[in-house]
């Protein structure tokens, strides 16, 4: 397989983070020869466990994302029946729970609980780059900062969708979608946060702001809390669930937000700059492709017997 030269910065990078030795520096270049230069060949011929073959999220971010996408549904749940209470629906569920009293006790409690999970997550990625920084470790194109690629990565696989390039776009551990996922999540968020302090401190927002705006954002802040949590449910259900577990390739479910891990198939497919760094790193890994081009005879540009 021929590198691009962003995957070849990537493959040296990931060669001097892991320190390769001479005979690994040797046996990586092979196997990057034997690979197919259509990499489609690759990815649909890979054996994959569909719990996740490699390592890619620690205990801390699938424990913040637990928390976080299971409270976000509870709180709609719980607030959309207290903002419409006197609608048909609402009466019976406020009343399963307590009443409405008791609906909105349950609401804050799990507002606080959100944001203790993106305060932790805040701190969980923000010492996990100083101690990158630290060690000399840290990849700006590794973390889910967009960059000018993403516009590249997006402009390419819109190409390939439509049938006018072959194969997909070299893609890093975050792709374009996930980080518009990830930032359309945390402008979200932040929404529900700001405008959900206005019903419980509006004395304070009041003292804050400016007398000529108070009165207007605080009644924007109010009409907005409802509508953001119904615009935020209906984007997780139609667009996050369904590029993450039930696009195909994916259904009925993808297990990285349980087990840490992403399978071979999806990191060669949609994170190949990624897949390179394990390509790196993994000795076992570079044995598995030696016998997988063998025995599927994909070969690259490298001569063979």
């Amino acid at each position: 397989m021929e590198l691009s030269q962003e995957a070849r910065d990537v493959l040296e990078t990931a060669k001097r983070h892991n320190r390769v030795r001479p005979e690994d520096e040797r046996d990586i270049e092979e196997v990057i020869a034997l690979l197919p230069d259509d990499r489609s060949m690759l990815y649909k011929n890979v054996d994959s466990n569909p719990i996740g073959d490699f390592y890619r999220y620690s205990i801390h971010i699938r424990v913040q994302h637990l928390l976080i996408f299971s409270t976000f549904l509870l709180l709609a749940f719980t607030g959309l029946p207290i903002h419409y209470n006197t609608a048909f629906w609402a009466q019976p569920f406020n009343a399963m729970l307590g009443g409405l009293d008791v609906t909105r006790v349950i609401h804050r409690t799990l507002a606080v609980t959100m944001i203790f999970a993106m305060v932790y997550h805040f701190f969980t990625i923000g010492f996990g780059s100083l101690a990158k920084l630290s060690a000399r470790t840290f990849e700006l194109r590794r973390t889910i900062l967009p960059t000018w690629k993403d516009i590249r990565d997006f402009k390419e696989d819109a190409l390939f969708s439509s049938g006018k390039r072959n194969v997909r776009p070299e893609m890093d551990k975050f792709m374009y979608k996930q980080k518009i996922h990830y930032f359309a999540a945390g402008f979200g968020n932040t929404v529900m946060v700001v405008s959900g302090s206005i019903f419980l401190f509006p004395a304070f927002w009041a003292s804050i702001l400016p007398p000529s705006m108070a009165s207007n954002f605080l009644e924007m802040m109010r009409l907005g809390h409802p509508h953001e949590a119904l615009l935020a449910l209906l984007v997780i259900a139609f667009w996050h669930w369904y590029n993450v577990h039930l696009a195909p390739g994916r259904f009925p479910m993808q297990w990285t937000y349980l087990t840490g891990k992403i399978t071979r198939e999806h990191q060669i497919e949609e994170h190949f700059l990624e897949y390179l760094r394990c390509i790196v790193s993994m000795p076992e890994e570079r044995r598995y492709l030696r016998k997988l081009i063998e025995s599927k005879k994909i070969w690259g540009t490298q001569p063979h017997d």
